[in-house]
């Protein structure tokens, strides 16, 4: 019998509602992104799954291994990779490189996991990033609301491959990248933590990711909700990442079944995005940064969307523009009966990276196609890639 998923950890971000971006920078633009071409399939699920697990529900990440070839990651928390000679000619292998425990125990980090960025530096040992979400409600006991929302909690977590990507483990005990600092039970009845982490970029001898917090209410730290940023020297060190203050890049978020009680860190979000960023690429000719991201219409949106801001520093971006018209998943399903679209990332397939973390003048954008049926988001999901013309003012 095929396995249908249940609502994904990636979804949820579609059902938040964060607070307003705040004012974006720079003015005229500092980039312009043009769709030049028509879409192309990477991987449609009726046709390429391995079995009812198989959906693009993630951002698309890749990474060139030792031996040249490419690894493309993106589906369902029963981690899988596309693979192939370049990102031209991609296919599911049916190996599943990480498997989600569905564990009851939340200090094990072991429920549902999906490989949300990796990074690389010789194409065998490959650091990831791992959107991990603890479905309370779906374990007896953990979560009177009872509810998918009211008992999320989540946190990006990590885990590693030695072997280019072919397999990843956790570690025991689990490594921590940014939780929130309180324990499951705590404050139980709304979503809750890190989430959506975006890719890996380097700038220098620093490696930078966007991630995602819902905020939260203690006596003398309140943590608003948004975007923040983090970098490390050291990816494949999980608790060597740190968020941006507003004063240096300072906020640590261990683990709060590990940690000793202190008063928590908080992060300063980032403007100008509403939700998850999709991914950011640094262009070569320039070496300013390119974010693309899902918004849904209003406020500084005007359409629902696929959208692209700029930045020099990863801190001020300018005012976002719209790439792609499109209902997301932040939109009602029940008034987009063409279906929805989701999860953007922008791929140069000629990145001088192995990571794909830049981009030149031509880059592709991928993202899925989610196939609705009234009111109802359905497991039938397109991957597909659309050819990108960059342009960037010096």
């Amino acid at each position: 019998m095929t396995r249908r998923p249940t609502p994904p950890a990636l979804l949820l971000a579609a059902l938040l509602t964060l607070p307003g971006p705040a004012a974006a920078g720079q003015e005229p633009p500092l980039s312009s992104l043009t769709l030049v071409g028509p879409p192309r399939t990477i991987f449609k699920a009726g046709r390429d799954a391995c079995d009812g697990a198989d959906v693009p529900d993630a951002p698309a990440r890749a990474f060139r291994d030792a031996g040249g070839a490419v690894a493309m990651f993106g589906m369902h928390y029963r981690n899988r990779a596309l693979r192939g000679p370049d990102l031209d000619h991609l296919k599911l292998d049916c190996a599943v490189v990480l498997e989600s425990g569905e564990k009851s125990d939340p200090a094990l980090y072991d429920d549902r996991s999906w490989i949300t960025a990796t990074w690389t530096e010789d194409g065998r040992a490959v650091a990831a990033l791992l959107h991990h979400e603890y479905q309370a409600n779906e374990h007896e006991g953990r979560c009177p609301a009872g509810t998918y929302m009211a008992c999320w909690y989540n946190t990006i977590t990590a885990a590693a491959s030695g072997d280019g990507g072919r397999s990843f483990r956790r570690a025991s005990p689990p490594a921590v990248v940014a939780a929130a600092p309180f324990r499951q039970e705590v404050d139980q009845g709304r979503h809750r933590g890190f989430f959506n982490p975006s890719n890996i970029v380097a700038q220098g001898r620093w490696r930078y990711m966007l991630a995602s917090t819902t905020g939260w209410d203690r006596p003398g730290s309140d943590q608003d909700s948004g975007v923040c940023l983090f970098r490390t020297a050291t990816p494949d060190d999980p608790t060597s990442w740190r968020a941006w203050t507003g004063a240096g890049f300072a906020a640590a978020f261990p683990d709060p079944y590990a940690a000793r009680a202190r008063l928590p860190d908080t992060c300063r979000p980032v403007a100008p995005f509403p939700a998850p960023v999709g991914a950011v690429v640094r262009h070569r000719g320039t070496g300013a940064f390119i974010a693309v991201f899902m918004a849904k219409a209003g406020g500084e949106f005007p359409q629902s969307g696929f959208y692209w801001t700029s930045s020099r520093d990863l801190l001020a971006w300018d005012k976002p523009r719209l790439l792609m018209a499109g209902a997301t998943l932040y939109d009602d399903p029940c008034t987009a009966p063409g279906g929805l679209i989701a999860y953007p990332s922008l791929l140069d397939p000629s990145a001088e990276g192995r990571n794909f973390d830049d981009a030149g003048d031509t880059a592709i954008l991928t993202y899925a196609t989610l196939r609705t049926e009234g009111c109802r988001i359905t497991s039938e999901r397109d991957l597909l890639r659309r050819p990108v013309a960059i342009k960037v003012w010096p």
